[in-house]
């Protein structure tokens, strides 16, 4: 308990008070998601602590689930976090995972619209997750998720500063290629697979950062 009240407290000092209002405001899940919504997109292959992410307006989804989780642990909930895995064709994608009444809901940075928020209305994480599967896409029009992993609670790495620094966000990256996962897909079930229907597509790029696109 004393660690992560001391890296909470470590955020909480190093704001200024302009930080600090800007903090006070995200004071439900989807204040949290409308602020990283505006952020610009990174597309560099870097990560940015919380601290850096609030400081700078810029994220990719890695830094906004992060910063997403970091905004949901100030509002009483754990700071969760999954991973939903492409078929390599694809990026991957991070969630900041948040309970309401025994239901599931998310935090996400997307480049792509169908990939951010959803309601706590889901029972399980598998539903949660297949929530995103037809929007989950790329730019070849093909759908692209195919396993996510178990919730990693981030208060593990309260020892490194993980709030407040860089440095330790590698060890959360190679963490989530350690931890359990779970195939949404059989193979007959790729092979299946119809291509996303162009309105659709051309829908779910709206607003997108052509340079953060990841092109097979």
């Amino acid at each position: 308990m004393g660690v992560r009240m001391s890296v909470a407290r470590d955020f909480d000092r190093a704001l200024s008070k302009y930080e600090r209002k800007s903090m006070v405001r995200l004071s439900t899940p989807n204040k949290i998601q409308a602020f990283i919504d505006v952020l610009a997109y990174n597309t560099e292959v870097t990560y940015r602590c919380p601290l850096r992410v609030l400081r700078e307006r810029i994220a990719h989804c890695f830094d906004g689930a992060l910063f997403a989780a970091a905004a949901l642990r100030r509002l009483g909930h754990p700071p969760l976090i999954l991973y939903m895995i492409s078929n390599k064709r694809d990026d991957d994608h991070l969630l900041a995972l948040f309970k309401r009444h025994g239901r599931w809901g998310s935090v996400a940075k997307s480049n792509f619209v169908g990939l951010r928020f959803r309601e706590p209305v889901y029972r399980t994480l598998r539903e949660l997750v297949m929530s995103y599967f037809e929007q989950y896409y790329n730019v070849e029009r093909k759908k692209t998720l195919r396993s996510y992993t178990v919730p990693l609670n981030l208060k593990v790495f309260d020892p490194f500063g993980w709030m407040v620094q860089d440095e330790p966000l590698g060890r959360v990256a190679q963490r989530l290629d350690e931890i359990r996962r779970f195939p949404v897909l059989t193979r007959r079930m790729v092979a299946g697979l119809s291509m996303v229907d162009e309105r659709s597509y051309h829908a779910g790029l709206l607003g997108v950062n052509r340079a953060g696109l990841y092109v097979p």
